[in-house]
């Protein structure tokens, strides 16, 4: 039964980096659910032996302050993941209306939004990301806002990309002359077609923003202790080199976060790609 149902999905989801993903994705979403059920203890309680080595007692070993390192990893799933699908809903929703406007409706709001777009695209975006979070304070609520900034013109750019390629389209010019205003044309007939591409960049760019709220709370610019954040665990971890698990085992959850969305990424676009499934079935046969 199990392999008869993997054998009614589509070929791409069928492959062992797409299948793997899944598998991560739906671990962490597990454990942001059920982190209080599978912590085995208060991720900020001091009542642990420091600096105790990986073992049977505490099995990721407890930090320089006798806390539980297992637990404050769970907990940490429930911080920066939810943050980090926050941030790239906002994103998108920034981005995609400004970039739709910009593409449908050209001249002056084109410009507009353009160069707004390609300012912020003049400043390394980690650099940039630094500047605005620093400038508002450090906290997760203003390092979100400090990576919101500097992620809405990737979706603008895509967007407005995809909007031009179809607003001269027979079905949206018809549309048109059916007596659609420009509005409802653009909700109705534009948005829908353009939909797939920005869901592939928005799951892409899941795991990049779970990188660069880590990388803020790393530098001391988003969460403050004693937050279970994996950023600033890893930050934490720095400061006892010999003591390796306690920046080590927030790092591995910080990369397999990024690559089971990227995986999900790949996998999504070769999906919603008809050429590049049929590429796919292609090289399987010619191995085959």
């Amino acid at each position: 039964m199990r392999f008869s149902v993997l054998k009614r999905l589509p070929s791409a989801w069928r492959r062992p980096l797409a299948v793997t993903g899944a598998l991560v994705t739906a671990f962490w979403l597990v454990v942001v659910l059920a982190a209080p059920l599978l912590a085995p203890h208060d991720p900020l309680a001091q009542d642990l032996p420091r600096l105790t080595s990986p073992g049977a007692g505490h099995w990721l070993g407890t930090d320089e302050l006798g806390r539980d390192v297992l637990s404050r990893v769970l907990y940490g799933a429930r911080i920066s993941i939810p943050l980090a699908l926050l941030l790239v809903v906002l994103s998108l929703l920034v981005g995609g209306v400004l970039g739709a406007c910009a593409g449908f409706f050209g001249r002056w709001v084109d410009e507009t939004v353009m160069r707004v777009a390609d300012l912020v695209f003049a400043f390394p975006t980690v650099i940039l990301a630094m500047v605005v979070a620093a400038s508002l304070g450090a906290s997760l609520q203003n390092a979100v806002l400090a990576v919101l900034v500097v992620s809405w013109p990737s979706y603008a750019r895509v967007t407005r990309g995809l909007v031009m390629g179809i607003r001269n389209r027979e079905f949206v010019l018809s549309g048109r002359l059916l007596g659609f205003s420009p509005w409802r044309s653009l909700r109705i007939d534009v948005l829908p077609n353009v939909l797939g591409p920005l869901l592939v960049l928005a799951t892409l760019d899941i795991g990049t923003a779970t990188l660069l709220l880590s990388g803020l709370s790393f530098l001391g610019l988003g969460a403050k202790p004693p937050a279970p954040e994996w950023g600033s665990m890893v930050a934490a971890g720095t400061q006892q080199f010999d003591k390796w698990w306690i920046g080590v085992f927030p790092g591995l959850a910080i990369l397999t976060v990024v690559l089971a969305f990227n995986f999900l990424g790949d996998t999504l676009r070769d999906a919603l790609d008809p050429t590049a499934a049929r590429t796919i079935g292609a090289e399987k046969e010619r191995v085959a």
